[in-house]
């Protein structure tokens, strides 16, 4: 260990001892901050003559539930009428997929039902396609048949938007899991849709390079899944989105036109750039078969510092003290509070790593010199405690520990699944009104809710708020809702960060999209899948369908 690295733990052990010894674990203030007045400037809801909702022009009234849309967003719309597998249907798939079209009820079972088992269809069919010309052999047949088809990776996304709504056919991408190239020079990787993202992550990291993303759900999500829901994860804060890190992709289009964008160019401004309509598309404008990628190089010193903070404003400060003074080997600030600390030592058995606060934050610094990394980090630790800005923190270095750390964090949706029925959401706010929503959502709910919990990506504005009650609660989620997507619109805020709209979040668009916004996506959509046959009930909203 360095000199400079012994000394980051030195002042962390005591800082630990320090704070203990002198009892410096400051109440939590239970001051509010001041929440949004009821009356003010607030966003209206007008009905358009197709049916849709608009949000729109300011007010000056209090909207109550029965002021806004009424959508049933978990509940299934009416099945449109697609056609219905036959015999001979079967046969032709049969043929086109020797072996790996399959109607066992007991193999079909998990692919029908989400991760969080709050979404079942009832599919009687999984086609498991091993390279493109066959998911274009099957989208041109179903297109003609007027079969509809859910494009399904490694299932584990959070609104409902990978499973079958009614009896859809699910076109696995799982057995299209090869690595196409990798450009070891530029950073490039080509791979097809099925290739689960930990399994490219270990790839690259035997040739010193580094996926731009990483998720907790990365032992089985699928990168074609990633980039059709634009999923953020953990490095978004050092990397960027998707949209930027993604150079090429290939897709199967609705009709089983292959249309080749898999460009591996950083630069290419020859019109427009068709690729992003995919990205976050949610398999309804086409099926990603395969995609390019850039890829950073594996840092050579990572570390990783867990924090605790008194109040919210505190943990805003330490972010802008860590931005200023980490600057470029700053590769992620993410943040959890005390509910779910408790919620991962009750269910999952994880210690705590620090004493008890009402807010934890997750550090992690990367960079090429670990000497160089070690002394930003260790005169930002310093100027956090002098400050008074932390109550107690913990460095690792070593990757074990490393990992140790981070399961913190990312295993905050698996404890929760433990706590009873989970009500999820993916809000993108104003980073300083990023708690307060979990504070108002506690009033607001009172003792209706078993646990109402918040963590998230502090560095890009991501809330994850996440409420359980000990079995679905009809009642429970009617005063969630709109509430929460209402409090969202007034900050100018995204009803879906990272997770994508689905099946779940569907007829809420309208409070992050205006009118125009969506009916073009309808247009577009048209344009692409003129029959709807690809993940029909999900990303748009229902009066567009």
């Amino acid at each position: 260990m360095s000199s400079v690295m012994a000394g980051i733990f030195q002042r962390s052990v005591k800082l630990r001892t320090v704070l203990r010894h002198q009892r410096l674990h400051r109440t939590f203030s239970s001051r509010k901050t001041a929440r949004l007045s009821a009356v003010g400037l607030c966003g209206s809801f007008h009905k358009l003559p197709s049916g849709s909702w608009q949000f729109g022009a300011t007010c000056q009234k209090l909207h109550t539930v029965a002021d806004g849309p009424k959508p049933s967003a978990a509940e299934a719309p009416d099945r449109l009428p697609f056609s219905r597998v036959t015999q001979e249907d079967l046969a032709f798939f049969r043929k086109t997929l020797l072996g790996r079209a399959i109607t066992d009820s007991d193999f079909l079972e998990s692919s029908n039902v989400d991760w969080l088992k709050s979404v079942k269809g009832s599919s009687e069919v999984l086609l498991r396609p091993q390279n493109t010309k066959e998911v274009s052999q099957v989208l041109r047949y179903c297109n003609s048949r007027n079969l509809a088809v859910t494009p399904q990776g490694g299932n584990t996304g959070l609104v409902g938007g990978s499973v079958p709504v009614y009896d859809e056919i699910i076109l696995s991408t799982a057995l299209m899991n090869n690595i196409l190239a990798f450009d070891n020079i530029s950073g490039i990787l080509t791979c097809q849709a099925g290739c689960v993202l930990e399994n490219l992550s270990l790839y690259l990291e035997e040739r010193d390079y580094i996926m731009p993303l990483d998720l907790g759900a990365k032992g089985s999500c699928q990168i074609g899944g990633n980039v059709a829901t634009n999923a953020g994860g953990l490095r978004l804060l050092r990397y960027g989105s998707l949209h930027g890190t993604v150079l090429g992709l290939e897709v199967v289009l609705a009709d089983g036109r292959v249309l080749d964008c898999l460009s591996t160019l950083r630069k290419d401004n020859t019109g427009y750039d068709l690729k992003q309509l995919f990205i976050g598309s949610e398999g309804t404008l086409g099926v990603i078969t395969a995609v390019s990628i850039l890829c950073p190089r594996k840092p050579k010193s990572v570390n990783l510092v867990f924090l605790g903070c008194e109040t919210f404003e505190q943990l805003l400060k330490t972010f802008q003290l860590c931005r200023g003074m980490l600057g470029e080997i700053l590769s992620a600030f993410e943040f959890l509070d005390s509910e779910c600390m408790r919620l991962l030592n009750t269910h999952l058995k994880l210690p705590n790593p620090i004493s008890d606060c009402p807010f934890y934050i997750v550090i992690e610094t990367s960079g090429s010199n670990p000497t160089h990394d070690g002394q930003k980090l260790h005169n930002f630790l310093e100027e956090a405690m002098t400050s008074s800005l932390v109550t107690d923190g913990t460095v690792a270095t070593e990757e074990s520990k490393i990992k140790a750390l981070w399961s913190m964090r990312e295993r905050i949706t698996e404890a929760l699944t433990h706590d009873g029925f989970n009500y999820k959401y993916d809000i993108s706010l104003p980073v300083e009104r990023i708690y307060q929503l979990v504070t108002d959502m506690r009033e607001h709910l009172g003792d209706q809710a078993k646990s109402v919990v918040g963590y998230g990506h502090i560095g890009d504005g991501n809330l994850h708020l996440n409420i359980t009650s000990p079995a679905k609660d009809p009642a429970l989620l009617g005063a969630i809702e709109p509430f929460v997507y209402e409090w969202t619109a007034r900050c100018k805020g995204s009803i879906s960060a990272e997770h994508g709209l689905g099946l779940k979040k569907r007829n809420y668009i309208y409070y992050s999209k205006s009118s125009q916004a969506v009916a073009l996506m309808g247009n577009i959509k048209a344009i692409l899948d003129p029959k709807g046959i690809l993940n029909p009930y999900k990303t748009l909203p229902d009066a567009l369908k």
